[in-house]
């Protein structure tokens, strides 16, 4: 998924507040994290339909995305005012689930040598549903994350179906 867009996302949702909510953002000033998630959000949106930005986005996701997932869960349960202890438990889980996502999606990357622009236009779309869930409907927030935790475990029996299918194939002489 998105790293940048869910965070701005949740800053301007909070119009009064902004990132006060969140940990590790609450410490910079808001207007420079509004100008870097907005630049890396825009980054994010353009770079996704090119095979070398993909390529870049992979290893930003794919480095930074349990720390923004861990991010994303203590803001959500800050916003609806859920008290929960421990609370790095919950940021755990969320990092986690991120974690698994984005390995889903450099997966699926690897084995179709690029995503094709419909699915990056799809992962945005998800993404922001995705946040708008978590704020106005955690059910069904909840319900869409176990729908993709679902799909990832699909897609993890699919390449292991792939790979044993392309191991028993008869290799082939090389010819000169």
């Amino acid at each position: 998924m998105r790293i940048a867009l869910p965070l701005l996302a949740i800053g301007l949702l909070q119009s009064d507040r902004l990132w006060n909510d969140i940990p590790l953002l609450a410490a910079i000033p808001p207007r420079v994290v509004l100008g870097v998630l907005t630049s890396w959000s825009l980054f994010e949106l353009f770079g996704s339909k090119q095979l070398l930005g993909q390529r870049t986005l992979q290893i930003l996701q794919l480095t930074l995305s349990p720390l923004v997932g861990a991010l994303m869960a203590i803001a959500t349960l800050k916003i609806i005012h859920v008290e929960f202890e421990p609370i790095w438990l919950i940021a755990v889980v969320g990092g986690l689930l991120a974690l698994v996502l984005a390995l889903v999606q450099v997966g699926w990357f690897f084995r179709q040598r690029g995503l094709p622009l419909w699915v990056a236009l799809g992962e945005d779309v998800l993404c922001i549903f995705l946040v708008f869930f978590a704020f106005n409907a955690p059910q069904q927030g909840g319900l869409i994350a176990m729908l993709l935790l679902w799909l990832a475990a699909r897609s993890s029996n699919a390449w292991y179906r792939w790979y044993r299918q392309r191991d028993q194939e008869p290799t082939r002489p090389i010819s000169r």
